[in-house]
């Protein structure tokens, strides 16, 4: 009968306040056990066992003083446990909650330049690694139109009155600038306006004409070999179709493409120098060869969008975004631009860098269109006049 009571009063005591006195009790019943199959075995020690008994009761009873404030030390650490990790909680949940905001303020569409340098590079630098297709298409049409509204006038920077103009300044534009052919074709349109004059051109003659474009033996061949093929297999006419285009000397994808969508409307993405170096440094493509570059960048964006992207990427390489120090500090995409930080990113030094109409200097044509000069770009100097 005591040893049921014991185990009921521990029961009770483990909300704190008898429950390990039931031990020392069933320990003393067991005693008791022992002593009552010592008094069978030998009746008269009956008094020497209950002496033993009770040492040994006594012993127990002095065990749980010790062992009670242990008993009630154990919630207290598990509640002081609690409490540490309560505010670990919190501490943790801080900055979750302050993260978006740097986030929110990089990709915001027009930022103040002086703001570019602290926030870009820090945000931005992770696009390429984990970017997901979706991301880029969005993030490379983004950047297209931010462009489109720093260049609502962009234009092809090549002066011309026809196709036939176009094709042939073109040619001449590699390796040179757009402003030294533009300085350049005004005397040779006037002695050999059309294929046919071209084609039967004395060709000291005009290499003497593009003699300050460079390369001018090469480019005399190739100008007048593709009149000639205009005259003899397209009538004179320059053909509006990429296969025929390609088939003139001289003539490749990219001069093809800037006919294409610059004098017949159809559109096409223009592959040079600057375009290659821009979409590599924003991560559209790690390809490097232009006809591979021209088919990823193609697929980021509509057909409709192909000539107008190849004047906003061109203008920027040429104003902002240079080869050698690009302008960072006073770059419009910079948010958006994995490269940030290539150049000057000091809002004050990166304007020094700008060329052109953002430098307040003349741009490469000589007949710029009216919307240019209305943004308040400048007509270049004519051949000679500085």
């Amino acid at each position: 009968m005591s040893a049921e009571r014991d185990s009921a009063v521990g029961e009770q005591g483990s909300d704190g306040g008898r429950k390990t006195a039931g031990a020392p009790r069933t320990a003393a019943a067991g005693t008791g056990a022992s002593a009552a199959s010592a008094k069978k075995a030998a009746p008269s020690k009956k008094a020497a066992a209950r002496k033993p008994a009770a040492a040994k009761k006594a012993a127990a009873e002095k065990t749980p003083g010790a062992t009670k404030p242990a008993a009630k030390k154990a919630p207290a650490k598990k509640a002081s446990s609690a409490k540490k990790a309560a505010p670990a909680k919190k501490a943790s949940s801080a900055p979750l909650r302050k993260a978006p905001a740097p986030r929110k303020q990089v990709v915001a569409p027009k930022k103040a330049t002086a703001s570019v340098p602290a926030a870009p590079a820090k945000t931005v630098a992770a696009h390429p690694q984990g970017e997901s297709r979706t991301a880029l298409v969005r993030r490379a049409r983004r950047i297209n139109r931010e462009l489109a509204e720093v260049y609502p006038y962009a234009h092809p920077e090549l002066d011309f009155e026809n196709p036939f103009q176009l094709v042939v300044a073109t040619v001449l534009s590699a390796q040179t600038t757009d402003l030294r052919v533009n300085q350049t074709t005004p005397a040779l349109f006037a002695k050999y306006p059309t294929p046919e004059d071209l084609a039967a051109a004395n060709p000291e003659e005009v290499e003497e004409i593009l003699r300050p474009t460079g390369f001018f033996r090469a480019k005399t061949k190739s100008v007048i070999g593709l009149s000639k093929a205009l005259v003899e297999q397209f009538g004179g006419e320059v053909p509006g179709r990429l296969e025929d285009l390609v088939k003139l000397p001289g003539v490749g994808r990219k001069t093809a493409f800037v006919v294409l969508g610059n004098a017949f409307g159809r559109p096409g993405i223009t592959v040079d120098t600057h375009f290659q170096r821009l979409v590599r440094r924003w991560k559209w493509t790690d390809e490097t060869d232009p006809d591979k570059i021209e088919a990823a960048v193609g697929a980021l964006f509509p057909k409709s969008d192909w000539t107008d992207l190849s004047h906003h990427v061109i203008w920027h390489g040429r104003r902002i975004c240079h080869a050698r120090k690009p302008a960072c500090g006073a770059c419009p995409i910079a948010p958006l631009c994995p490269a940030y930080g290539e150049g000057e990113t000091d809002p004050e030094k990166a304007k020094k860098l700008l060329k052109y109409e953002k430098a307040g200097q003349p741009g490469q044509r000589l007949k710029p269109p009216q919307a240019y000069l209305d943004a308040g770009g400048r007509a270049a100097p004519p051949l000679g006049a500085g």
